[in-house]
């Protein structure tokens, strides 16, 4: 049982990267609020805000703070502590004007906002202040408090630092074999699922599905990896005969071998002996068997299917051995920490969407602020807390607007839950103490995952501290949740109203995006540029699908007046298409090295032109409602028959996008 549940847990975050933020979190938590204790009760009396920022500042730290070295971590977390020392102290000196006060409030957001145009330093600065300000405002310090309240930013930074540095390190080193390793795991996952359904003879919907799911978890740890790999300052990859390149190249080869694999299973299913051979690396055994005369003379298809089998073998070994190599483990052994990119150029113009993003925040949380001190002169600091979050990590008015929800569904139902623990604790502060950290624990590791997952451990944990501080009351809870439902109808409003940006429009820029990098790759094909080159082109179209697929996750969601799932997912579906043709034509040009093949420029120049009238269109393939076939896709044939026909399908691909029928639809 334990291994079934360590193998899933891996399965899903393979480098340990959720564990150790949600690990962090809580012991920085714990150790800051333990000090706290013993210097209450051993030294002095402490203020509650010593221990409420003690408590919000080792969530930020763990959160917020995103330097690669310990040194500039360290630098960002002394800069959020000094932001944090001057906004308590601020709403310190203007409590006795309250309207000042209040007004001052939205200067703090505003700034902090606008922290964000210096990047991932400003915006963890930014956090912590915001944070201090809405602390120190509601719990109202007094100035002889200050000096003890100061304890709590400082334990917060200092355990925080020290637990990231020493007890649960950012290892690239270790992080990266053991993504390494997932990806050879998730490989044999999809083999091992294969050769049941070979054995079979068969593939119903919800085998097809599974592999596409399964496809797309390989995706992820492949994506995780090249963000492992240790680059150069400027971002880019080490010189071509670096061991780090060529592990890169090993990386990019099994993901395109595997995604052959799958595209061409779904068509005709391989031999299951043929299967078993590759998921056990019998190179011998599987050759062998593709090299059966009754294989040889069977459909294309099922040809097809084996060819990419043996080409996964041969990738899966090649990824091994340069893991393996001996330069590539001097690396591992004694290689630097991977450099940051360059200093982020601030862009204040109003040009710029975080600048744009500051003002709507702002204005947010004064919508926020006037109704929630309709509703209490008190409480009224969870609507604005929850009109400030409601834009965090969102792209347009939908992401917003989808987010505003998650938050009030998961404080609904953790009100719920929570009340129900912790009246069921009640007089078991041990337990209460212990159940508040793991659903502490579990909302941050969740964090990436779920804001509903989020916001349901989080509201569970404020009952449970409630009900042992003895505040616990219906009346409070609901208030709470009123508060919440304000602040997420004041985002929601913002977002469609104020400077809005639209699903449509974030979707078009991603389309923009994935329209140019595809180009970048045709051009530098059809230039015969370096294998390397390719690769990073390759990598970044790959990238440049993801963003896609965030921008659009909006159109497909639950919450929508007018919800389209199925078409949305059929369009993505042909731009996931497109993206492999390409990346299988750049690795054939690659390998074939001839640049001088008139069949691959005239399927160049098909193909560039398919692009033109399709980047001519934007995203209106996501408002066509003509079906499109894109699971057509699921019999092409694997790469091997020359550059040529991977231009050739990504032309065929891209003129998908936009069916005759389409445009006559459009015409009329």
């Amino acid at each position: 049982m334990a291994m079934t549940f360590a193998d899933r847990l891996l399965a899903h975050d393979p480098a340990l990267s959720r564990v150790k933020m949600g690990a962090r979190v809580t012991l920085t938590i714990l150790a800051s609020i333990l000090v706290l204790i013993a210097i209450h009760l051993a030294v002095t009396p402490l203020p509650s805000i010593s221990y409420a920022l003690a408590i919000v500042l080792s969530i930020e730290g763990g959160v917020a703070v995103k330097d690669k070295r310990p040194g500039d971590q360290l630098t960002t977390r002394l800069m959020g502590c000094a932001a944090s020392l001057f906004c308590i102290t601020l709403a310190a000196a203007l409590e006795p004007y309250r309207l000042v006060a209040d007004l001052t409030f939205l200067c703090v957001i505003l700034a902090a906002s606008l922290a964000r145009v210096f990047g991932q330093r400003g915006f963890a600065v930014g956090m912590f202040a915001f944070i201090s300000y809405f602390i120190g405002a509601y719990l109202r310090p007094t100035f002889s408090e200050l000096p003890l309240a100061a304890l709590g930013p400082l334990f917060a930074v200092a355990f925080g630092h020290l637990i990231r540095k020493y007890l649960l390190v950012d290892d690239w080193r270790r992080d990266l074999s053991k993504t390494l390793r997932a990806i050879q795991h998730r490989v044999s996952d999809i083999l091992l699922r294969l050769a049941g359904f070979a054995a079979r003879g068969m593939l119903t919907e919800k085998d097809r599905l599974e592999l596409r799911q399964m496809e797309e978890q390989l995706k992820d740890v492949v994506l995780m990896a090249e963000g492992l790999l240790p680059r150069n300052a400027d971002g880019s990859m080490p010189s071509d005969s670096s061991p780090v390149m060529a592990v890169s190249i090993a990386i990019f080869d099994l993901h395109l071998a595997a995604e052959s694999v799958i595209v061409q299973s779904l068509g005709a299913l391989p031999p299951a002996a043929l299967v078993s051979a590759v998921l056990h690396d019998d190179a011998v055994a599987a050759k062998r068997i593709a090299e059966d005369p009754s294989i040889a003379a069977g459909e294309e298809r099922k040809r097809q299917s084996v060819h990419a089998l043996l080409w996964l073998q041969r990738a899966s070994s090649a990824l091994r051995e340069a893991a393996t190599d001996r330069a590539f483990q001097q690396l591992m052994a004694f290689g630097d920490v991977p450099r940051a990119g360059p200093p982020v150029k601030p862009d204040f113009s109003w040009k710029n969407p975080l600048v744009r993003a500051a003002v709507q925040i702002t204005i947010a949380s004064g919508i926020a602020m006037v109704f929630g001190l309709l509703l209490s002169r008190d409480r009224w600091f969870w609507a604005v807390l929850t009109a400030f979050l409601v834009f965090n990590n969102t792209r347009s008015r939908g992401d917003a607007a989808l987010r505003a929800i998650q938050r009030s569904v998961g404080t609904l139902l953790g009100v719920a839950i929570g009340l129900a623990l912790a009246t069921l604790l009640s007089g078991h502060t041990t337990t209460t103490v212990g159940l508040a950290a793991v659903c502490v624990f579990l909302a941050f590791y969740y964090l990436q995952v779920s804001y509903a997952l989020l916001s349901f451990f989080v509201t569970i944990v404020l009952c449970l501290v409630y009900g042992l501080i003895g505040q616990l009351t219906y009346e409070v809870l609901l208030l709470r949740l009123e508060e919440t439902v304000i602040g997420s109808i004041a985002g929601m409003f913002v977002a469609f109203v104020i400077f809005p940006s639209s699903t449509r429009s974030t979707v078009e820029l991603a389309v923009a995006r994935w329209y140019d990098a595809l180009g970048q790759l045709l051009e530098a094909v059809d230039n015969g540029e370096s294998r390397y080159r390719l690769i990073e082109l390759s990598n970044r179209l790959d990238e440049t699908y993801r963003d896609l697929t965030v921008a659009a996750r909006p159109l497909g969601s639950a919450w929508s007046l007018v919800t389209r799932p199925g078409p949305i997912r059929q369009t993505l579906a042909i731009f996931l298409a497109t993206s492999y043709w390409a990346r299988i034509l750049a690795r054939d040009f690659a390998n074939a090295g001839n640049g001088n093949d008139p069949e691959m420029h005239r399927a160049i120049d098909n193909a560039r032109q398919a692009l033109e009238k399709a980047t001519a269109r934007k995203a209106d393939c996501f408002s066509i409602k003509t079906p499109r076939h894109a699971a057509a896709s699921g019999n092409l044939p694997a790469p091997g028959q020359g550059a040529a026909h991977g231009a050739d399908m990504v032309a065929n691909l891209l003129n998908r996008l936009y069916p005759p029928a389409a445009d006559e639809q459009k015409s009329q």
